[in-house]
């Protein structure tokens, strides 16, 4: 079989060297054409000359199907194009009229279909028949296996070699005017997928062949494809890629050769890369990286795969560094100052594979160090080229996430008992991978902090420079954080808060050495993120030093930082960067308010509640402030509405943790507590009115609305009716200081203040509406008193005396006066409507329940007394309000105002 695979790379070159010849032949033509246009006398300038008709330049790297002419019909137009001779008006007229029906485009389905979709399935059915054929054979025992080698090695040949033919003379290809599909690439195309094919069956099925020899055919095949997609054009280019990855899928074994398989697809994927690169087709790099990933992630966690998946993913990244990433050494010529998104991609996909055989391997070794190699090589290639630096982000992301993954997964938690002469002791638990891990973040820590900070100044992007600067500060605190946890699980340790100041100074050195030097592209935006990253890290000491749950209170305690620092550097990173602190401070909260867990502490205030809901509020308050000297944008607003909910929180929080000794999840509460929550509710209602009116921030303004509907439902549902001792039947204390104090009394002079605000702030609906709750909590407060000045604490039930019932009028009555004296005194119109409205209630209970319900001398003295008070009430309306006018004033007239 060496024999047969000599032949065929005999057979190769010599194909290449005819190849070669027709290329010498067809250069002698067109500089044999240049010499005769050189040459050529100019016409007379009086000639009437007519514009040549419009010749569309031949692009090789356009990913679409085109027709490759022979030299004989590329000899005319390309002189054509080049002559600068004016053409015949006559020779124009005489044009072909197919030429001017196909140059505006193609549409007619017919001529589609008749031209080119039928050629290219054919070529597919073509493909797919012969490795069927060979599947079929297999499975039925028709032939043996040297037969069915030889016969599918045959029909290749056949394929190829009609291909070709096909192509020199141009006889099945139509006029070359058309848009029709290349027959001769297509069938090129079948015959080398077939011959991918069957070299792979005798490697990989049937051990015909050696390794050295398979690899030696699939090189030549991967050659000859090449060469004849060079020749043939893209289509042929786009089959044979298919072609090719799709081979080991339909030829499948039951015990699979891994590393046949990834040397197999190592020598296709530089085949593919070679030729995306010769002809600038990016689609074909594209594809080629998606088929190798897919390849990887399909043999994920198989036994033996591990080693050639390594193998891969490296050769992969090699390949792509050289030939596809622009600038780093035989791709493409980087444009200056241009970021290439298609070549970070590229590299991104390899990383992005290694990373999925770390977890898919549970952090084992080789893949550790296969993704180190990666992150590594990323990092020389965006040192070479600049144009790679995207690249970055994702190997530093990668790296953060291994370590991360390897922190807090209980997968690497072993316990285990010591032995020998402390077998005594109890099984204690260990942590595997920790030198590993240590070793991987270290390192990867030192590769992106120096090469970051060292990159900038000779980077002329000033994205360029932002990424580097990012992952220079990103990776080394991301690491340590994940770090931190995995060993001490968010435990106080002094190292740790050492190598966190470590970095804080570093970053600093970094900051002020980029301030000072001279200003290059993107130094501004990295000395900013450093100095985040300084303020970051001083976050981070404080937390490793302190106890607990000071991770929260960390983050929250960088918002202010990063806004001091956004302020003198304005870069809008830093903004975003606040808010993703915020996002991960709520989050935190959501997932556990207590912050630190059941130990919150049993005093009063002064718990781990006020340090981590009140220190982040005021943190989040003071970097709100400065953020908003620059601008009232998005930033600022999150953190200014963080502020408010923390500051909020805060004040719910420790209600509840005084009202239930210290357990925030007890689930029951009282009149008491939900009396403090409504007014702490309606006192920073009052406090965000008052500050709207300064700021005019729409932050405030929604603020204030949502606290105050909530404090409105809270005081008329939650105390007026759920937890209303009428109700409940629970004891309301003393005679006077009590809980009706706190659920009722206090609640009701709030809203009463807040109308009153609302008055001059607001639309009159929602001044009604807070004075009409604060009339009813006054109104609830006021009989619920009575009511337990004659039952006592417990004031359930609903039964009455006709003393309490005379009491109760008496009180609203008096109420009623005060409302009507407020309202003089103060010149308010709708509280003297308020106190008309109380009265008119009394009038209504004493003439519909006293009459019948009350008995006795209380009835009498019902009715005195609403007499006593309506014409009370009278005097001061005719006295104080509308007063009689004199004679001589109501003989002149109405005087107006």
């Amino acid at each position: 079989m060496e024999f047969f695979g000599f032949v065929t790379v005999a057979l190769f070159l010599i194909f290449v060297m005819r190849v070669r010849s027709r290329l010498s032949a067809l250069e002698a033509s067109v500089n044999r054409l240049n010499e005769l246009i050189l040459n050529a006398a100019p016409e007379p300038a009086g000639r009437p000359v007519s514009a040549p008709p419009p010749q569309e330049p031949f692009e090789p790297a356009a990913p679409v199907a085109s027709i490759r002419p022979s030299p004989d019909d590329i000899a005319a137009p390309e002189a054509g194009q080049m002559s600068e001779k004016p053409v015949d008006e006559t020779a124009s007229s005489e044009a072909p009229p197919e030429a001017s029906a196909a140059a505006p485009g193609y549409g007619d389905f017919e001529r589609r279909f008749g031209t080119q979709w039928v050629v290219w399935i054919g070529g597919l059915a073509l493909a797919l028949g012969g490795i069927f054929l060979v599947r079929y054979t297999i499975e039925a025992g028709l032939i043996g296996p040297r037969l069915r080698i030889m016969l599918g090695g045959l029909l290749a040949a056949a394929l190829v070699g009609l291909g070709e033919y096909a192509r020199r003379r141009e006889t099945l290809a139509g006029f070359a005017r058309f848009n029709t599909a290349h027959i001769p690439s297509v069938l090129t195309a079948a015959g080398t997928t077939i011959a991918y094919a069957v070299i792979y069956a005798a490697f990989a099925l049937y051990d015909f062949l050696s390794p050295a020899t398979a690899f030696v055919l699939l090189g030549a095949v991967a050659l000859a494809t090449l060469a004849a997609a060079l020749l043939h054009g893209p289509a042929l280019a786009g089959l044979g890629l298919i072609g090719a990855f799709v081979t080991p899928a339909l030829i499948g074994s039951a015990q699979p050769n891994y590393l046949a398989l990834y040397l197999y697809l190592a020598v296709v994927t530089a085949a593919a890369f070679l030729l995306a690169r010769a002809r600038l087709w990016r689609w074909l790099a594209i594809a080629t990286a998606v088929f190798s990933f897919v390849w990887l992630v399909l043999p994920l966690g198989a036994g033996g795969a591990l080693y050639p998946q390594i193998f891969h993913v490296l050769v992969g990244f090699a390949l792509a560094a050289a030939l596809i990433a622009s600038g780093v050494l035989f791709g493409p010529d980087a444009q200056a100052g241009r970021l290439d998104l298609l070549s970070s991609g590229v590299l991104a996909s390899y990383v992005l594979g290694a990373l999925l055989l770390v977890f898919f391997n549970r952090h084992g070794g080789p893949a550790l160090v296969a993704l180190f190699v990666l992150c590594a090589a990323t990092i020389a290639a965006a040192w070479r080229s600049e144009s790679v630096t995207p690249a970055l982000g994702a190997a530093a992301i990668a790296g953060i996430l291994v370590v991360a993954h390897w922190s807090v997964s209980d997968y690497f938690v072993t316990v285990a008992s010591p032995g020998g002469p402390y077998s005594a002791v109890p099984p204690v638990a260990k942590l595997e991978g920790l030198r590993a891990h240590v070793v991987l973040g270290t390192g990867l820590t030192l590769m992106f902090g120096a090469a970051g900070y060292l990159a900038q100044g000779r980077l002329r992007h000033p994205y360029a420079a932002m990424i580097w600067a990012g992952m220079a500060v990103l990776t080394p605190l991301a690491m340590l954080i994940a770090l931190y946890y995995g060993i001490t699980g968010f435990v106080r340790s002094i190292p740790f808060a050492g190598v966190a100041l470590l970095l804080a100074a570093l970053f600093a050195i970094a900051t002020e050495g980029l301030t000072r030097r001279k200003i290059a592209a993107g130094d501004a935006a990295a000395s900013a993120v450093f100095a985040a990253g300084a303020v970051a890290a001083l976050a981070l000491t404080l937390t490793f030093t302190l106890e607990r749950g000071w991770l929260t209170v960390a983050f929250a305690l960088m918002v202010p930082g990063l806004a001091y620092v956004a302020d003198k550097r304005p870069l809008p990173l830093l903004r975003l960067l606040c808010v993703i602190l915020v996002a991960l401070v709520m989050a935190r909260i959501v997932w556990e308010p207590r912050i630190v867990g059941d130990d919150v502490g049993r005093t009063p205030i002064l718990n781990w509640l006020l340090w981590g809901y009140g220190v982040p509020a005021l943190a989040f308050w003071l970097g709100a402030r400065i953020l908003r000297r620059r601008a009232d944008d998005f930033a600022s607003r999150s953190v200014e509405s963080a502020a408010i909910t923390f500051t909020a929180l805060t004040f719910m929080l420790q209600i509840r943790h005084f009202m239930n000794d210290g357990d925030i999840y007890r689930p029951s509460a009282s009149l008491a507590e939900l009396g403090l929550q409504v007014s702490t509710a309606l006192a920073m209602t009052i406090g965000l009115e008052r500050v709207r009116l300064r700021t005019n921030s729409i932050v405030h303004e929604v603020a204030a609305l949502i606290i105050g509907i909530l404090a409105l439902f809270g005081a008329l549902i939650s105390t007026g009716i759920q937890f209303n001792p009428v109700f409940t039947n629970e004891p309301v204390g003393g005679p006077f200081f009590n809980v009706l104090l706190l659920g009722y009394a206090i609640p009701a002079i709030l809203m009463a203040i807040l109308a009153r605000m609302f008055r001059e702030t607001r639309p009159a609906l929602a001044y009604v509406i807070a004075a009409v709750a604060a009339i009813i909590l006054a109104l609830v407060y006021l009989t619920l008193e009575v009511r337990r000045i004659f039952h006592g604490p417990m004031i359930g039930g609903f039964s009455t005396s006709d003393a309490e019932q005379y009491t109760y009028s008496a009180v609203w009555l008096v109420f009623g006066v005060a409302l009507l004296l407020a309202g003089i005194a103060l010149k308010s119109q709708p509280a003297r409507f308020a106190s008309a409205a109380v009265v008119l209630l009394t009038v209504g209970k004493v003439f519909l329940y006293d009459l019948a319900g009350v008995q006795g001398v209380f009835r009498a003295l019902s009715l005195i007394c609403l007499g006593l008070t309506l014409m009370g009430i009278g005097w001061l309306y005719q006295r104080l309000l509308f007063p009689p006018r004199s004679r001589s004033e109501t003989t002149a007239g109405p005087v107006s105002a």
